[in-house]
Order: C-alpha cells, then sequence, then structure tokens
C-alpha cells in the first residue's frame, strides 16, 4: 500500500450460520434488499442508514446485522444481486440472425434493460458514493459487466475488436448517471436509438428508416 493510502474496509460478517438458508429467512433478506433499493432510488445513499432501511422494511437492526453483518455488508449485497442479475442477463444474450442493425439494437436494448434495472441503478449509485475506501471486490461486478459487453460487442466486429462492446458500455452507464443526478424522468429511447445509428455506420449497415 502507498504511503498515505487508506486502507480498504473490510465488511464484517453476517451472524446468520452459512447453512442457515431457511425460506422464511432467504425472503427477509431479500425484502430487505429490496427496500434498501428503494430507500436509495428515493433519497440517496447518504439517507439509506441501516437504522432508515430497517424502519421502511418494518424489520430491527438486529436483523440487518443477522443477516448482513452491517450497513455497508446490505451495501455489498445489494451490489452483488444486482450486478449478479445483470451479468446472467448479458451471459445468456444470443443476437439474433438477421440484418446487422437488427442485432446491433438486440444489443443495446437488452443491455439497457439489465443496466437501468432499479437493483443495477442503485448498485452504480453505492460504488459511486463509497469509491473511497471501499472493500476492491464490490467493484468486481462492474468488471464482469464489461467483460461480458466487450464479448458481445466481438460477437458483432470479430476478434479483436472489442470497442463495440466499450462503447455501448460507456454511453449506458453515462445514462443511468443522467437518471441519478436529475429529479425528473429521463427519456433515453431518443440516445439508445442513435447508439444503434451510430454502430449501424459504423458496420456499414443500411441506414435507419
Amino acid at each position: 500500500m502507498r504511503a498515505g493510502a487508506t486502507a480498504p474496509r473490510r465488511l464484517p460478517v453476517p451472524t446468520r450460520p452459512p447453512g442457515g438458508a431457511q425460506a422464511r429467512g432467504d425472503r427477509t433478506r431479500a425484502a430487505i434488499i429490496d427496500e434498501a433499493v428503494r430507500t436509495i432510488l428515493d433519497e440517496g445513499v447518504a439517507a439509506a442508514s441501516a437504522k432508515h432501511i430497517a424502519e421502511r422494511a418494518g424489520v430491527t437492526w438486529g436483523v440487518i446485522q443477522y443477516h448482513f453483518g452491517s450497513r455497508d455488508g446490505l451495501f455489498a449485497a445489494v451490489v452483488g444481486t444486482g450486478f449478479d442479475a445483470l451479468k446472467q442477463t448479458m451471459a445468456q444474450l444470443e443476437l439474433p440472425v438477421g440484418p446487422t442493425r437488427e442485432r446491433l439494437q438486440a444489443l443495446v436494448d437488452a443491455a439497457w434493460s439489465a443496466f437501468s434495472s432499479p437493483t443495477s441503478r442503485a448498485s452504480l449509485e453505492i460504488l459511486v458514493a463509497t469509491r473511497s475506501g471501499r472493500d476492491p471486490a464490490l467493484g468486481e461486478p462492474l468488471e464482469a459487466m464489461a467483460r461480458e459487453l466487450r464479448r458481445l460487442g466481438r460477437s458483432l466486429a470479430g476478434p479483436g475488436r472489442p470497442e463495440v462492446g466499450d462503447l455501448v458500455w460507456a454511453v449506458l452507464r453515462g445514462l443511468v448517471l443522467e437518471q441519478m443526478v436529475v429529479t425528473e424522468p429521463v427519456d433515453t429511447d431518443r440516445q439508445r436509438s442513435m447508439l444503434v445509428d451510430v454502430l449501424s455506420v459504423y458496420f456499414g449497415a443500411d441506414p435507419p428508416v
């Protein structure tokens, strides 16, 4: 570690035993994660204290500690849940056979649907808000998402051409960040359509009608 650097925080261990995966406990855990997501999207990460999330979820601090160890542990669970679902969606995506523009549209639509989900948006907010001193493992899901988009980009552009996935990744991140910083709803249809237009020109596909 370089001089003056802040050591990353290590997450407290939940008190729930590893084998305690009873259906009721799993439902409670999922409900707390869902309420944490809603709290973050409604009020921001700063307002999402463990006490406040517990109150909104109708549980006690002890229940959160039992399942997650701490607020940081809960945030890690939100990030893991959001990006696990996102990565799974992208990993399972098979682009349709047909005109290049239709394949590009399928790629952009699927990536946006996964990346703009409430849990994924809350995960990104957590990663931005906790970037100083957080456990490095929290950033790993972002890299996993980038790798999946590069894989899909290579399926269109061929080996050694990851820039298509990188461009989609960069544009969609920007659109989600825009949603994070403005209060009114953001319509991204035009920007995503333009992204498909740009990629279509790159591939020499037929222009949009």
